[in-house]
């Protein structure tokens, strides 16, 4: 794992110094969401190699400018406590509305430099993270519910929010009024549906405005209905709609 780390974060070091960042008037919140309950192996093969890419691509396409905001939370049976890294872009391009074409380019350069440093250590901390073991207690229960007031606090900060789920999706929370996909999933789409709608009646307390949503699943592409679900995903895309939010995509 640790071999797998280096290699990733070598290689995209090189690859982030041929690409330009593109700032931006309207800062990005950037929430990602690491399923770290039992169901979820980060140690295989497939799972970590899926992950640490993407982790690298979001950090390279929301990480642009000062004020760009990226958080880390752990998805389990206390999510909304669970936040693990917080860290806000302090690299700023200077105004160059004045300067000569030569200083100009020096300052972008100088720019992409800096926050290409950043970046680099913004990586860092996130793929730690995903690294991390969750041996206690809370990894019994996955409760994605708990992310909707997060995405709710993000909301109100004025930013575009891009919400990031890596993740089974596997809702798994025992008690009146929840879902246990462990121990019933929706039988089909259309059950997914209505409970989707059901359930979005009680959630709409939290308002998440027009995120853009991306789940990320950790199944191979050979994976059985039984263990990737598609009436799973459905329940979220259509959760996710009646809530509000904008664009919703499965990768």
């Amino acid at each position: 794992m640790k071999k797998a780390l280096f290699l990733i974060l070598f290689a995209t070091a090189c690859s982030s110094d041929k690409e330009k960042a593109t700032p931006t008037d309207e800062p990005t919140y950037t929430l990602i969401f690491l399923d770290k309950t039992r169901s979820v192996n980060i140690d295989k093969a497939f799972v970590a190699q899926k992950y640490q890419q993407a982790i690298n691509d979001i950090i390279e396409q929301n990480i642009k400018q000062k004020g760009d905001r990226l958080d880390v939370y752990f998805i389990h049976e206390n999510t909304s406590k669970a936040r693990a890294v917080s860290l806000t872009t302090r690299t700023e391009m200077e105004d160059v509305s004045a300067a000569s074409p030569t200083d100009r380019e020096a300052a972008e350069t100088e720019f992409e430099l800096a926050l290409g440093r950043e970046k680099a250590q913004i990586r860092q901390r996130v793929l730690q993270q995903l690294a991390a073991q969750n041996t206690g207690s809370s990894n019994n229960e996955t409760d994605i519910w708990a992310s909707l007031p997060v995405i709710a606090r993000a909301n109100e900060t004025g930013a575009a929010v891009k919400v990031y789920y890596l993740s089974d999706m596997i809702e798994s929370v025992k008690g009146a009024n929840r879902r246990d996909f462990q121990v019933r999933p929706p039988a089909d789409n259309a059950q997914a549906d209505t409970w989707a709608k059901e359930d979005a009646e009680q959630l709409k307390q939290y308002t998440i405005g027009s995120p853009s949503i991306t789940m990320i699943l950790p199944f191979e592409p050979n994976a059985s209905v039984k263990e990737n679900n598609p009436a799973v995903t459905q329940y979220w895309q259509t959760l996710f709609n009646e809530l509000g939010a904008g664009q919703i995509e499965e990768l």
